[in-house]
């Protein structure tokens, strides 16, 4: 006689708990394989980039966004377009729009109208009807290329494009891709006719990232083989379904303590109640890092997250959403202040 109680059947039988332990582990891996592939398929052809290329695919699993302060040249185009060319349709993506492509660019200049970028409605004189033709954004990766140079308005249809993964034309609304990713730059030293982004907007990149110079050996390296990083055919690619198989994975299976959580909320109220910050962090920006926190520990081969990751994902996630007062600039030491005395107590709580 069979049982119809879960937990009772589990008891009868001890070695259900273990069987479902190990497929738990072998999706995980599953997904951790998924990621170093992508990792290893981006890094051969931006070189000398491996920490920013880590933090981009923690975004991308976590369903965030990414801004990245640069120079021209830096290689955040090569970047963006070795991401989206990384991940393909497979077989179990027949569903998927044909007007989804893997990487689109969008240069932003001032005179940017909206409908370029989300699409615009095509009378046809055939069917004598309109129909919708597809903007830029309906893509995997999404380079939006100095996106302070362009208009508020724009820049708010930007807004609902990474917030809700949807367009909205003529009053009515196309979704996006579940993959909808955005890789957006901004030059830090030309400020002549640009558009501040927004605080709204800029809270809803999860990453601000600051390049700098690669090192003189990573330099040489691209001077040495840029001819047969043109050959794009021989690479390892994933399938879009396989990285959307690793959010899923990773999201339910990565553990995140009670501690983690409370070290978080205690940093966040620090920096609130620091007279050196003028504006704290929001609330949404710690339920955004969640996510990215669980990918971090993944990527490491864990499957709970721990100080570690906190460590190398919040100077990140705050750098550009707290705002110092007036003479204060050194935003790095102030939040090391904050995070001091939260992190010993995890510390503490861990090792207990």
């Amino acid at each position: 006689m069979t049982s119809e109680n879960p937990a009772l059947s589990a008891v009868m039988d001890p070695t259900s708990n273990s069987v479902d332990s190990a497929e738990n582990q072998s999706e995980l891996q599953q997904a951790a394989i998924t990621l170093s592939t992508l990792a290893n398929t981006v890094q051969q052809q931006v070189l000398g980039r491996d920490d920013v290329i880590e933090l981009v695919i923690i975004a991308l699993v976590a369903d965030g966004h990414v801004l990245l302060e640069d120079f021209p040249g830096s290689g955040k185009t090569t970047l963006a377009k070795a991401l989206g060319e990384a991940i393909q349709h497979g077989d179990s993506d027949q569903n998927v729009d044909d007007s989804i492509v893997p990487f689109r660019r969008i240069q932003f200049t001032p005179d940017l109208l909206p409908s370029d970028v989300t699409g615009v409605p095509v009378f046809d004189s055939n069917s004598n009807a309109f129909h919708f033709r597809h903007g830029p954004l309906f893509a995997h990766v999404v380079l939006a290329d100095e996106i302070n140079r362009t208009s508020p308005k724009v820049q708010s249809a930007m807004l609902e494009a990474m917030g809700e993964k949807q367009v909205t034309v003529d009053n009515v609304t196309y979704p996006l891709d579940d993959l909808f990713f955005v890789i957006a730059t901004q030059n830090p030293l030309d400020l002549v006719g640009t558009y501040p982004l927004p605080t709204p907007q800029l809270d809803r990149f999860l990453f601000k990232i600051t390049m700098e110079h690669i090192d003189r050996e990573a330099e040489l390296n691209v001077l040495k083989t840029y001819k047969q990083r043109r050959e794009t055919g021989s690479l390892t690619r994933v399938s879009r379904a396989d990285v959307l198989f690793a959010r899923r994975v990773i999201d339910e299976q990565v553990n995140i303590s009670p501690q983690i959580k409370e070290a978080l909320v205690d940093i966040s109220r620090n920096l609130r109640s620091d007279d050196r910050v003028l504006q704290g962090n929001s609330t949404r920006s710690m339920v955004l890092l969640l996510p990215a926190l669980q990918v971090a520990a993944a990527l490491k081969g864990r499957d709970f997250v721990s100080a570690a990751d906190i460590e190398l994902l919040l100077p990140r996630v705050l750098g550009h959403r707290i705002e110092l007062a007036p003479g204060v600039a050194d935003a790095e030491r102030i939040l090391a202040e904050n995070m001091r005395e939260p992190m010993e107590n995890l510390a503490r709580s861990t090792l207990a």
